[in-house]
């Protein structure tokens, strides 16, 4: 017998499931052993419809597993854009963080997920907020990217949205600086555009 059943319902976007299981009242908040609740089981497989129904029905966008991924994070996290733009509408908090003390945007500006980013800008959180790592998203996507067209596009995305250019990491190395030597040219050039129009 399944003990999760409602978990298991939302990861499969079974959305009759979902709905028959919470017509009989099964608790929409339940966690499993890993502490995600039904949405976040949902974000986690972006189970898009089995998240609009959980959504609609109360589900809490904010509540955190036990590393620290909510249905909110986790979507912004990963580019899954429809259950993010979801969350967002049903009170995401921005200024939420994981576990390494990070805002939704600066995994999405690692990863790639140039829509996401936007989004999540538009949204409102914050462009230079600084992770436990000593990184801010502009400083991630140069890094932990691989300085291709998506990346370049982020980092042109986050300066225009205000984020600074000059802000160091904890060794004091710029974001210029990294791409630099990691021989990110076009990354470089976008880096060089700001800093001299600032």
């Amino acid at each position: 017998m399944d003990q999760y059943p409602l978990h298991t319902a939302a990861k499969q976007n079974n959305v009759t499931e979902v709905e028959r299981l919470l017509s009989a009242s099964s608790p929409i908040e339940a966690r499993d052993q890993t502490g995600a609740t039904p949405l976040i089981a949902a974000a986690k497989a972006n189970a898009i419809n089995a998240a609009r129904v959980l959504i609609n029905a109360g589900a809490n966008v904010n509540a955190k597993d036990n590393i620290q991924d909510s249905a909110y994070l986790y979507a912004g996290a990963r580019g899954h854009l429809e259950i993010l733009k979801m969350t967002l509408a049903n009170g995401a908090d921005l200024k939420s963080t994981n576990r390494f003390g990070g805002t939704a945007l600066i995994p999405a500006a690692e990863r790639g997920h140039v829509e996401t980013v936007q989004t999540l800008i538009d949204a409102g959180v914050a462009v230079d907020h600084v992770n436990r790592l000593g990184w801010t998203a502009l400083i991630e996507a140069v890094i932990l990217g691989d300085g291709g067209k998506r990346h370049q596009e982020i980092v042109a995305i986050l300066l225009k949205a205000g984020a600074n250019p000059n802000l160091a990491d904890r060794d004091g190395v710029t974001p210029l600086q990294h791409a630099q030597k990691l021989g990110f040219k076009e990354i470089e050039d976008i880096l060089l555009t700001y800093k001299t129009t600032k």
